[in-house]
């Protein structure tokens, strides 16, 4: 069984559909938490599923050895990202080579990039009048919202649609599909 750490920095809906989606299963255990701001929701939500969940500060986060040493502690082979806000640094990417996971809530190569998070990515959409929006799942790399694509979902975007119902029909898609990926990734079955 492979060790998860979830990289997250706001409220944490997607770890928590992550965390209980591998709580009974044999291929993979999501052994902590680590969380970029102090306010971060995610703390309780993986707290409450008994869960560890580690705050470091992005100072703490950039420093190779208190990371490193983090993810050692917990024995990570897989680095999963959600909502995290931070530029994963070169020393995980080379420590975790296609092994750091990353979802953007849009079809990539659309609306990304540094800055492209959250609503802001669905305002975008809406007033670029896309005709359809959704979920990239993809490697990380040096770059923001880059890195090789291994997922694509799509869903239509009405034009009396606000970025509030872009963003819930993209969450839809996040629940239905990320830890479903994350895992064909950790077994294999997904290049």
């Amino acid at each position: 069984m492979q060790n998860i750490a979830i990289f997250a920095s706001g409220e944490g809906t997607n770890a928590e559909n992550i965390i209980r989606y591998f709580q009974d299963k044999k291929t993979a255990n999501v052994a902590v938490v680590v969380y970029n701001r102090a306010e971060a929701g995610v703390k309780q939500r993986a707290v409450r599923l008994g869960v560890p969940a580690v705050y470091l500060p992005k100072a703490e986060f950039l420093d190779e050895q208190k990371l490193m040493s983090l993810l050692r502690q917990y024995q990570i082979s897989f680095v999963v990202l959600s909502g995290f806000l931070v530029l994963v640094p070169d020393f995980l990417i080379r420590k975790f080579p296609d092994r750091i996971v990353n979802i953007h809530p849009a079809l990539m190569p659309k609306h990304c990039g540094k800055g492209m998070y959250g609503m802001k990515v669905h305002e975008e959409v809406v007033a670029d009048r896309d005709k359809e929006s959704g979920i990239t799942i993809h490697l990380v790399d040096e770059d923001y919202d880059h890195g090789r694509i291994v997922f694509q979902a799509k869903c239509p975007v009405l034009p009396e649609d606000s970025p509030e119902d872009v963003a819930q029909h993209v969450h839809k898609l996040e629940y239905a599909n990320y830890p479903q990926i994350i895992e064909e990734l950790i077994l294999g079955e997904r290049k």
